[in-house]
Order: structure tokens, then sequence, then C-alpha cells
């Protein structure tokens, strides 16, 4: 089964690093996977955003679909590009702490999450991207917080290391976040 997932947001967030993260949880897992970074040449404060197509069997498609699983949204910009991409029944992530709690389509499902203020709570606002990797595994139980874990060792560099256990805690914040309070 293919599932599709786009990462938006501005240059800075961190956008590329968690859609490398979760293209690698995903080969950890033995799925097939294609990632594909887009950038405008702004550099930071300018728009990011990548897209993953993971798939069980070999036959992986490419990137650039007219509709989208899974969509995670770090800041306005970026929900108001990608919100017409998710498929219906699909998922739209946003952090609400940058985006405007809005839901112009009945057909898709929405999760409001103040991502960077729980990142920033957490110490570090640039956590925020990997915090909503632990909220995408959590709804769609296509990759655990473990497979995450180690993903994150794979593609983290070696002289950013040290960065590694606050990703991890920003992680399970992330997994563990009560969405029972979020009108979905």
């Amino acid at each position: 089964m293919e599932n599709n997932f786009i990462i938006a947001g501005f240059g800075g967030q961190g956008v590329l690093l968690a859609g490398e993260v979760l293209a690698n949880a995903f080969m950890l897992d033995n799925k097939n996977v294609t990632w594909y970074p887009s950038y405008g040449a702004e550099m930071r404060g300018g728009t990011v955003n990548c897209e993953i197509v993971m798939n069980n069997s070999e036959d992986v498609s490419s990137v650039n679909k007219s509709e989208t699983d899974y969509i995670i949204v770090l800041n306005q910009a970026s929900f108001d590009r990608f919100l017409p991409k998710v498929k219906k029944g699909g998922w739209i992530i946003a952090n609400s702490t940058l985006v405007k709690e809005e839901k112009p389509r009945v057909d898709i499902n929405y999760l409001f999450v103040p991502v960077s203020k729980l990142a920033d709570d957490l110490g570090n606002v640039k956590m925020a991207n990997i915090l909503t990797l632990g909220i995408l595994s959590k709804i769609s139980g296509l990759t655990s917080i473990e497979t995450l874990e180690k993903a994150l060792d794979n593609v983290i560099p070696a002289h950013r290391k040290h960065f590694i256990p606050l990703n991890i805690k920003a992680l399970n914040i992330g997994y563990k976040y009560d969405l029972s309070e979020i009108n979905v």
C-alpha cells in the first residue's frame, strides 16, 4: 500500500530534516521510499517543502501527486498552499502556533497542535519539526517512535549528535500529546 506525505514550512524550520528522518524511518521499516526536497532561492524565511512516497511493495511511484494522504504544515502560507492537495479522508497536521484554526474543507481530517509552543516549552523552538513526526506516528501508525529515534541517529550528522536526546524528547512529546482535547 502506498502513502504520500508532504512536510512544508519556511526555511529554518527543519522541514527537509524532518522529511529525511521520516523517509529513513520508512526504509528502516523495510518500506520502499522516494524523498524529494523543494525550496525557494530565498534560503531562510523562504518556502520549503518535501514530499515522501512510501510503499510496502517494490513499486514506488513518483512525487508531485495531485493528492496526498498526510500533510504537515508549520506555517500559514504552507497551510494555504497545500490544503487543496489533501486527499479526501486524508490528514493535515497544522502548527496552530502559526496557523489559523480554520476548516474550509469538510472531507478531510484536521489536527491543529501548537507545536512551536510545545517545542519552545521544551527549550528549543527548532524541535517543532521533529515533534510533528511524533504526532504523525501516533495518528498514522505507519512507523514507530523507536524507528524514528533510530532514523534520527542515522540522519543527524556527527557534529550535531548532541541534539539527539532533545530530538527524542520532542518526538515523545508529539507522540504523547493528548489529542482527545483537540477537535479533529
